[in-house]
């Protein structure tokens, strides 16, 4: 069978789509490690890492020969995407994205689950705040829709593997045959 995916994997999409859980399952498959670029973004109190530290902490990252990175930082894609190999995009309707969200949020609100650093998620910041989490989503959307495939077609990434995921059956699918293609 062929090789479904490389070892250098990025993995893309809408807050709420499921990066993170996605990277964190392939990583798992793969016995590779796995960088959420929001746990090196958010410094406690909600602060953002200084740019040059996150692309200096990414470029370290990198240097590794198996690797899955998940997060839509546009000022890291010529590190990111340049040594991957492989790139996924969860791109799911916005309404299941939003469903996502929703529920995650609820359940990080009811456990009082930690985030990046000592951060947690509230109601009031992911529903009502004018830079709130779902209007990022919600505004973002479209935007990845019409980038990403801009982007992609550059010819400094040519040399990706691009997989474009739109349901949640297709990516049980991708990650059977990953499991297959292990075997």
């Amino acid at each position: 069978m062929d090789k479904v995916i490389g070892s250098r994997i990025v993995v893309v999409g809408v807050s709420g789509s499921g990066k993170t859980r996605a990277a964190e399952t392939i990583s798992r498959l793969l016995g590779c490690p796995h960088l959420e670029l929001d746990s090196i973004h958010w410094l406690p109190g909600w602060q953002e890492a200084d740019r040059v530290e996150m692309r200096r902490k990414v470029s370290k990252f990198v240097k590794q020969p198996a690797w899955v990175i998940d997060g839509n930082y546009n000022y890291l894609r010529d590190i990111t995407w340049t040594h991957a190999d492989t790139f996924i995009w969860l791109n799911y309707k916005l309404p299941l994205i939003l469903w996502r969200l929703t529920k995650r949020t609820f359940r990080r609100v009811m456990k009082r689950e930690v985030l990046w650093g000592t951060n947690r998620e509230t109601f009031r910041a992911t529903f009502l705040d004018k830079e709130s989490l779902y209007r990022w989503a919600i505004s973002s959307y479209p935007k990845h829709q019409r980038n990403y495939p801009l982007a992609l077609l550059e010819p400094q990434n040519a040399h990706l593997k691009i997989i474009r995921i739109k349901s949640p059956k297709e990516w049980d699918e991708l990650v059977n045959q990953i499991i297959m293609s292990l075997r």
